[in-house]
């Protein structure tokens, strides 16, 4: 019961976006009844067409005939021109409506959804699933109201022509809908396990493009040929499993149907069972009762639609669900000072792991630059991210300019925070529009060129194809990893944020670009708070504070001097580092 209720909640809920769109709706439902109406007029018009035309001679009947056939048939095709079109119009925009909340709300869950779900699945969701869902909110709609309709109207035309025989029909309809639901059962069952196939084979197809070097190289080409002929000679096999079902499954159909119509003929031709009936009458009951098996058909096989609906419905619908970023931050800024500080900061991703960062108290002056050093896993990454709030710690507070980065409104706050990570991140769009992310590229070229001559980018944008107007593919793939990196330090710079968080933002530059690069970050780093995370200690000796952090802790502080003479841990990082670089020279 529980799970029927959470059913009907789910496509009530469904079905609310199909009538936010009323009045293209309204106009399917009045298509769909005209067009089950024009389905029974048709068999009525049996009785006339035969006794009038071809027993009786009625001269007046044989007038009126060929305009109320033709007006019939234009009348069915307005209609279901009318329930089409309108009802795919409502599809779609309950397509597009799900869709702008999915992706909406995908930009506003924070980052923890993130870490715990495949991106794969909520890809799934906002295409696959969505589809699906459309389908039960227009589809399955169209099938329950116009073939009940054509139901109703079949039965409702019998029951007039003659109801001794009506009742005899009905008593047999069952049967037929239970051998019709057995074969539709088939084709789902046959079409389920070609979509399973269809993706082996989508699968080996990709694997083969994507690994196509290691195959060559291992002289793996038979051997992939061998096992995509595999594939897809069981594609093969479930496709022509399906052909043979569908082929034999009209003639299945019309024998089964046959028998009871058999009967009915039987009953018919015996006046003292049935009562008289005229031929047209007859004819009409007949083709009432073909008509009926249609729209039998589709309502016994609609439930599939609706419950994959339901089901693709009840996992958007959760997602939509999930809390969003808390943003109740009220305190709005311009523009801070750059003053940033940790007080016993504590940080754990999954409690059963453990703490990833353990009471961390660090304070950083306006236009200060800190670097955190400290062998992977240290800390230094969770630490940069409780700043733009990526994160929330569980203990301790993060203060920018004295204020709690939780009483910051959040766009305010982030506003404040440009970042260059080691993962460059570039969108499939033009180099301007990626270097002024968020801004209309065409209304600050200027912008956009100082801040990539400053990142050293200026010199390859000028030899592309299409200058800062070049595509630079999916995810920068068209570039360098070095030109990526650039990119990326010229998005930062034009941003020209009072804090700055650079993680390994020079990791990819070569010895000559990174010495440029770093003269740039010289002249923006002045009166700005930079926070950097290198592995490369050369490229920090001039920090205002190194920060050395070891399994989630601060182990010690100071200037470059300052460490080395201290020889702790930052001094024996450094000597391991730099024996590595002789070594390898």
């Amino acid at each position: 019961m529980t799970a029927t209720l959470s059913s009907l909640v789910i496509y009530r809920r469904l079905l609310r976006y199909s009538l936010a769109h009323w009045p293209m709706f309204l106009a399917a439902v009045g298509g769909m009844v005209l067009f089950a109406l024009s389905e029974t007029a048709f068999a009525w018009l049996m009785k006339p067409l035969l006794d009038g035309s071809f027993v009786e001679r009625d001269p007046s009947v044989i007038r009126w005939m060929p305009p109320l056939v033709l007006g019939l048939f234009l009348l069915r095709g307005v209609a279901a021109f009318i329930s089409d079109y309108c009802m795919a119009d409502v599809g779609q925009r309950v397509i597009k409506t799900i869709r702008t909340e999915l992706f909406d709300h995908f930009l506003r869950l924070p980052s923890t959804f993130y870490d715990r779900n495949a991106s794969g699945q909520l890809l799934s969701s906002l295409t696959f699933n969505v589809d699906q869902v459309a389908n039960a909110a227009t589809q399955a709609v169209t099938v329950m109201i116009r073939d009940s309709l054509k139901v109703v109207g079949f039965m409702a035309l019998m029951f007039y022509l003659n109801a001794r025989l009506a009742i005899f029909a009905l008593l047999i309809a069952p049967v037929i809908a239970v051998l019709i639901r057995w074969i539709s059962r088939r084709f789902r069952r046959i079409s389920t396990r070609i979509q399973h196939s269809m993706g082996e084979l989508t699968t080996a197809s990709e694997e083969m493009i994507k690994g196509q070097r290691l195959a060559k190289v291992f002289g793996a080409q038979d051997y992939e040929a061998r096992r995509f002929e595999q594939v897809n000679e069981r594609n093969r096999r479930l496709l022509m499993k399906r052909a043979l079902t569908q082929a034999a499954s009209n003639p299945v159909i019309q024998l089964i149907a046959a028998i009871p119509m058999a009967g009915i003929v039987y009953v018919a031709t015996n006046a003292s069972i049935s009562g008289a009936m005229t031929p047209g009458a007859f004819a009409a009951f007949l083709g009432a009762m073909i008509g009926l098996l249609n729209p039998l058909k589709q309502l016994t096989t609609v439930n599939a639609t609706l419950q994959r609906g339901i089901a693709a419905a009840g996992s958007i619908f959760a997602l939509l669900e999930v809390a969003g970023e808390s943003d109740t931050g009220r305190h709005r800024v311009a523009r801070v000072r750059g003053e940033i500080g940790f007080e016993g900061v504590r940080l754990s991703y999954d409690p059963a792991k453990g703490e990833v960062l353990k009471g961390i108290d660090l304070s950083v002056a306006p236009g200060q630059t800190v670097a955190l050093v400290g062998r992977s896993g240290s800390g230094k990454t969770s630490l940069v991210n409780l700043l733009p709030r990526f994160y929330e710690s569980q203990v301790g507070r993060i203060l920018i300019d004295g204020v709690d980065v939780r009483d910051y409104c959040l766009r305010d706050l982030r506003r404040q925070i440009a970042v260059v990570g080691q993962e460059v991140v570039l969108f499939n769009d033009s180099v301007a529009a990626n270097i002024a992310y968020g801004e209309d590229p065409q209304a600050v070229m200027a912008r956009i060129e100082a801040a990539a001559r400053a990142a050293h980018a200026w010199e390859f944008i000028e030899k592309l194809p299409q200058g800062v107007w070049t595509p630079v593919g999916q995810h920068g793939v068209l570039l360098s990893g070095g030109q990526r990196q650039r990119l990326a330090i010229a998005r930062a710079l034009f941003k020209d944020a009072p804090i700055l968080i650079l993680d390994e933002a020079t990791s990819a530059l070569d010895t000559e670009s990174e010495r440029h690069i770093q003269a740039a970050f010289d002249v923006l780093m002045r009166g700005r708070t930079t926070l950097v995370i290198a592995h490369r200690l050369s490229t920090i000796t001039r920090a205002d504070c190194i920060v050395v952090m070891q399994d989630g802790r601060i182990v010690e502080q100071g200037t470059h001097a300052d460490l080395l003479a201290n020889n702790g841990p930052y001094a024996e990082l450094y000597r391991m580092q730099f024996s590595d670089m002789e070594a390898t020279a």
